[in-house]
């Protein structure tokens, strides 16, 4: 059976064999629907990337203010959309693991202060212009600009000069940083024609696919590039995004056929749709966190003591359990876990006390209501979260005014401005990218308004530091200090749960990202 099995299989992926047929032979010769799909998948995945067809993904993370200038990217519509046709020098891979992209190789000095990086010769922009090391410098340029709003400022501050020579790009820093391959894989940091000075948002990169369909909050597409460099992506014809913010509506919409592929599977229904004939969940754990977020230059969060009463009234255990249904951990008010590779497991580990939320509530002097904003474009189950948080602070005596605001905006309107929402962040490849990133007090991106000069004077000591023991015991620090002083209430991490078509092939689970860190649409196929 398990001979005529695989045979039937290969002809069903060949598209010699109808799916439906296949379907119908395996179950008479007795085959379960699972074994089925699993031979299809597996002998999908034998016969390589399969060329052509429309593939399309339904995702939640689009508004109508979105921006194809990558410097803007904040959701995951525009970053996955900018994946499909925008590049960057180096990316990481599933293993966590710097692989080079525009940059054909990568050196350093031996103090990890200049960094070379050789550009790969014959690639084309979508314009026809082909790629040179001045495009990437000027590229690097607009994002570390005194007056650039790019979100990977944080992570260019700390170069002092960028100089492009031949066939190289040249990094020097103002302390050495062995990291900063791993902060070149910022999202942000698509290289366009002549850095996208001239048309930051004209959606031109060296990506597979061309920008055909731009409609901001509903929908976009693109063309395969025919004269793409890498031969090991781009396998449609076309790729698709529909927004579709709504979980029930991503849901019924992979489910119906419509898409292939989803992310924000809401942990609540992850194991009914397990059960779906022709879908599989996809499920990883990483460095995604669901937070609240409080700006601690503003009151009343200002106050030290709020904010410390505000993070004892959290049940992180209960959120865990009634909000990720077991898909995440339970966070410590700090942006980094065990997926860091530098990460210290003997922090003490906060949890829900009310008492002591009420002790430093009574010392804060506060009183009346406390302001929550909180959409379902947060992170999923944010909605639900709020209300959980506004039952256990209540037992405190803490009173939290939940207020629902609307999905569309609320990551131009909202967040990063007003003082205390949901927020989430899909995490970053090492410690130093994610405080840089979010709490470094001069990083555009500081979305709880930290500052500390002493956290700042740490970052900086710990990219130069060479020695990963002292290095670890920097990071330590720091993380003491922001669960302790800063503006973060984080009660858990998230598992990157999505929903895929068992008619897609070469999916591959990234720990770095939702829908294979957001590059689904360019490395997977129809089957």
């Amino acid at each position: 059976m398990n001979k005529e099995l695989k045979y039937l299989a290969g002809r069903a992926v060949s598209g010699k064999l109808d799916r439906r047929a296949f379907m119908g032979r395996a179950a008479a010769l007795g085959a379960s629907a699972a074994m089925a799909n699993t031979l299809l998948a597996t002998s999908a995945l034998a016969q390589g990337p399969i060329k052509g067809g429309l593939l399309k993904s339904g995702l939640s993370g689009g508004e109508s203010t979105n921006s194809l200038d990558p410097a803007t990217f904040a959701t995951q519509v525009p970053t996955n959309f900018g994946n499909t046709w925008g590049e960057g020098l180096v990316e990481m891979n599933p293993a966590g693991e710097v692989v080079n992209r525009l940059a054909e190789s990568i050196e350093a000095s031996d103090d990890a202060k200049v960094w070379h990086f050789k550009i790969r010769q014959g690639v084309e922009f979508h314009n026809g212009k082909t790629l040179t090391p001045d495009d990437v410098k000027a590229t690097l340029e607009r994002h570390s600009g005194e007056d650039t709003k790019s979100g990977a400022l944080g992570i260019m501050r700390g170069i002092e000069s960028i100089e492009a020579s031949g066939d190289t790009v040249s990094i020097t820093l103002t302390t050495p940083n062995a990291d900063l391959p791993y902060l070149m894989t910022d999202y942000h940091l698509m290289i366009q024609p002549n850095g996208g000075v001239d048309a930051p948002d004209a959606g031109i990169g060296t990506g597979a696919y061309v920008v055909e369909v731009n409609e901001p909050g509903v929908r976009h597409g693109g063309q395969k590039f025919a004269n793409y460099w890498d031969d090991g992506r781009g396998h449609a014809d076309q790729v698709e995004i529909i927004v579709l913010n709504d979980a029930t509506a991503r849901t019924a919409a992979i489910q119906g056929g419509q898409v292939h592929m989803i992310n924000r599977v809401e942990p609540k229904i992850a194991d009914l749709l397990k059960r779906v004939p022709g879908l599989e969940v996809k499920s990883v754990s990483g460095r995604g966190h669901y937070v609240f977020i409080m700006h601690t230059d503003t009151a009343p969060f200002d106050n030290k003591d709020l904010r410390l009463a505000l993070k004892y009234a959290i049940d992180r255990e209960e959120m865990v359990d009634k909000i990720l249904r077991g898909y995440g951990s339970v966070g410590n008010d700090m942006p980094i876990n065990s997926a860091y590779p530098l990460f210290s497991d003997d922090i003490e580990q906060r949890t829900y006390d009310p008492d002591l939320a009420r002790f430093h509530y009574e010392r804060s002097g506060h009183e009346g209501p406390v302001l929550l904003r909180t959409a379902g474009a947060a992170f999923s189950g944010a909605v639900d979260a709020a209300q959980l948080y506004q039952q256990s602070a209540a037992a405190a005596g803490i009173e939290l005014d939940v207020r629902r605001e609307p999905d569309d905006g609320y990551w131009s309107e909202v967040w990063n401005n007003k003082p205390f929402c949901a927020s989430y962040w899909g995490g970053r490849p090492v410690q130093d990218q994610m405080y840089s990133v979010a709490y470094l007090s001069t990083a555009d991106w500081n979305d709880t308004r930290f500052n500390d000069s002493h956290f700042d004077e740490l970052l900086l000591s710990a990219r130069g530091e060479l020695d990963q023991v002292k290095r670890k015991a920097i990071y330590r620090e720091m993380g003491t200090i922001v669960r302790d002083d800063g503006g973060l209430i984080l009660p858990m991490f998230n598992d990157f749960i999505g929903a895929v078509s068992d008619t897609v092939g070469g999916y591959v689970n990234d720990p770095n990202g939702e829908l294979m860190n957001g590059f689904a649409l360019s490395k997977t196929w129809l089957a």
